[in-house]
């Protein structure tokens, strides 16, 4: 038998061989591919899934947060309100008068009529006059008229903080050097 065809057909044979299976290797099989890409998705939408679960927990436990804050906010400002009291005796005292509790009259430029219409508008304790800012006593006083409009508020909201905590000596010295509240 010649060798010479011989050699030619299996270097041939050989070469077929070998890119059959660097083609296999190389190419892979695209059922795998898709397989793998199906798989990668169905992770990425749990993934989403996850995210969303989590937004929603962090929305829901955020709004439990606040309800916990304005719960204690409240709790607190009404053991505020609780640990002042109003000592009718030592206010008597001081001013060497009855003094009502919430009489807005104490403070120094408000009369019956001016603490009428404060009371007109819900402020009807000293402690909610102190929580007034001078614009709103001065929006208060114009809405009751020219013949309010010429009173001056700027202390009122401080005199009120005052008379709400008992502090009767610092309230009588300071309006003893205030004219007309002023």
């Amino acid at each position: 038998m010649n060798w010479c065809i011989l050699i030619p057909l299996l270097v041939g044979a050989i070469c077929a061989i070998l890119g059959y299976l660097l083609g296999k290797l190389s190419g892979g099989n695209d059922e795998e591919c898709q397989g793998e890409v199906a798989t990668l998705k169905a992770e990425l939408d749990a993934c989403k899934g996850r995210e969303l679960a989590l937004t929603t927990s962090m929305s829901t436990l955020e709004s439990d947060l606040k309800s916990v804050k304005d719960s204690l906010a409240t709790s607190f400002s009404a053991a505020s309100v609780a640990l002042v009291s109003f000592d009718a005796a030592a206010a008597k005292a001081i001013f060497g008068k009855k003094v009502k509790e919430n009489d807005l009259t104490l403070v120094e430029g408000i009369g019956p009529k001016i603490q009428e219409l404060f009371h007109n508008h819900g402020v009807n304790t000293w402690k909610a006059l102190s929580e007034c800012t001078v614009e709103k006593c001065q929006t208060i006083l114009n809405s009751g008229g020219d013949r309010f409009k010429i009173h001056k508020p700027g202390t009122w909201p401080k005199q009120a903080e005052l008379a709400y905590q008992g502090k009767w000596e610092a309230l009588l010295k300071w309006q003893d050097e205030l004219d007309g509240g002023k």
